[in-house]
């Protein structure tokens, strides 16, 4: 039997402006470029996403809370929220379940204020510098992830209900960056 792994995607400040924001660091694609190929994704591979941005703190806290129970993995772009969101990363940290970080830029070749994570504290993975392929690398990875790990319930079941990700999947932070951007 397939099962279908619910993903939710979020994106934090100032992602709604991707395609018009500093295009020459962030590309032309939109934001609604993204969720498309988020979504064509998650169809090839079988999983559900739930897509979101918000320029809210709060929001996206709310939004992480939901994963307890409603999400098998979560997928963030935490904007400007990485480098001093704490309440982000608390409640990333109490969800248990795996979280990639995504960047569209190489954070660690910009400005060195944007080299410190504390979303990175709580994720499994961190795919940095790829441009928007990072949003399609963080889905298939949960995907693999998630398919590896022993299911004890139905896809619809509260992902409370089933075990976290392998202990392998967490101590470490796997960061792929590439260089040009």
């Amino acid at each position: 039997m397939t099962t279908s792994h619910r993903i939710l995607v979020l994106n934090g400040p100032n992602l709604n402006l991707l395609g018009t924001r500093q295009p020459h660091l962030y590309g032309a694609e939109t934001l609604a470029d993204v969720e498309a190929r988020c979504r064509a994704v998650a169809e090839e591979t079988g999983a559900r996403i739930d897509f979101h941005q918000s320029n809210h703190e709060g929001v996206l806290i709310d939004l992480v809370q939901t994963a307890r129970t409603d999400f098998d993995a979560v997928v963030i772009n935490p904007g400007g929220y990485t480098h001093t969101s704490i309440a982000l990363m608390d409640a990333l940290l109490a969800i248990d379940t795996p979280v990639v970080e995504v960047h569209v830029t190489n954070v660690h070749r910009r400005e060195e204020f944007r080299r410190h994570s504390y979303v990175s504290l709580a994720a499994t993975a961190v795919f940095a510098g790829a441009g928007l392929d990072g949003y399609e690398f963080a889905i298939r990875h949960l995907v693999r992830l998630l398919a590896a790990a022993p299911r004890t319930s139905t896809p619809d079941a509260p992902r409370a209900a089933r075990p976290s990700a392998p202990a392998s999947a967490a101590p470490g932070v796997a960061s792929i960056t590439r260089l040009a951007r």
